[in-house]
């Protein structure tokens, strides 16, 4: 990498934004904010179960100021917020076993929707590109899969079992609807809608003996163009999984993901959380 490339990624802390007052779990930008003038909004999550909204004071600016602060609805720590791809929408996880659906209204936001269903601490929360479908997962080792309805109404379509552990994070793959969950039990499983019956199962489970991690597997992010993912783990490892892309977008759920390389030696504890830029 030359010296150019290292000084153009190098990060500079801009604003220390604070307000929680227990430890901060989860981040979220809201994509419909943050260009074409429209100023950025991020919803942060707390252990002191409350959401805040922090939005940019002008486009140009590099100041962010607390809009609102979302609290009342769950009575446990908020662990994972996901804005919808049309942005309208605020999912919030919480370790009250809930999911709730947020929705602005003027400066405020209500509570639009309540999910309940899973038996204890529900982990992270993401909707998938077009905000069609919500997936949740939880400590109770299940990931659910939620239709979204008219009328703010959300029906489980499908309650996914096969990780023997606690889920970790679930995300939703940026181009096609290919779910995929990390967990305690050291894997990350693939999730895909079988066409003629509608069911979910899982098509691939990437583990140790595919080059996987030989620890909890805590978070995965999609590149841009979604033929490339990545994963963090308490071995302490970075690791980067390749698709054939066509094949993928062509309709096959499978994919065949396969290990491209590990990152290791950079960290020397957990590595809780990993994110892949859009710009590359």
């Amino acid at each position: 990498m030359t010296q150019m490339e290292e000084e153009r990624l190098k990060l500079t802390e801009i604003q220390t934004l604070e307000g929680h007052t227990d430890r901060v779990w989860g981040l979220a930008w809201n994509p419909s904010t943050g260009a074409d003038g429209v100023p950025a909004v991020l919803a942060s999550c707390s252990g002191d179960k409350t959401v805040r909204i922090w939005q940019q004071r002008s486009p140009s600016s590099t100041s962010f100021d607390c809009k609102a602060v979302l609290e009342d609805r769950h009575n446990r720590t908020v662990r994972s917020c996901a804005w919808s791809p049309s942005g309208k929408q605020l999912a919030t996880a919480s370790f009250d076993a809930t999911t709730a659906i947020w929705e602005q209204n003027g400066d405020d936001f209500e509570c639009v929707s309540t999910l309940e269903g899973h038996e204890n601490e529900v982990k992270s929360v993401s909707w998938n590109a077009s905000g069609s479908l919500l997936a949740t997962c939880s400590r109770d080792k299940c990931v659910w899969i939620w239709e979204v309805l008219p009328g703010n109404e959300y029906d489980c379509v499908s309650v996914l079992q096969g990780h023997t552990q606690d889920v970790k994070m679930v995300q939703w793959h940026p181009k096609v609807d290919v779910l995929f969950s990390c967990s305690y039990d050291n894997t990350i499983k693939v999730w895909a809608e079988d066409g003629d019956s509608d069911d979910w199962s899982c098509v691939q489970t990437l583990g140790e003996s595919s080059s996987g991690h030989s620890s909890t597997v805590w978070a995965l992010s999609f590149n841009e163009t979604g033929d490339k993912m990545v994963t963090c783990s308490d071995d302490l490892t970075i690791k980067v999984w390749g698709v054939d892309i066509e094949r993928l977008l062509s309709g096959d759920g499978t994919g065949s993901w396969r290990h491209l390389c590990t990152m290791s030696g950079y960290h020397d504890r957990t590595i809780f959380s990993v994110h892949w830029s859009r710009y590359y």
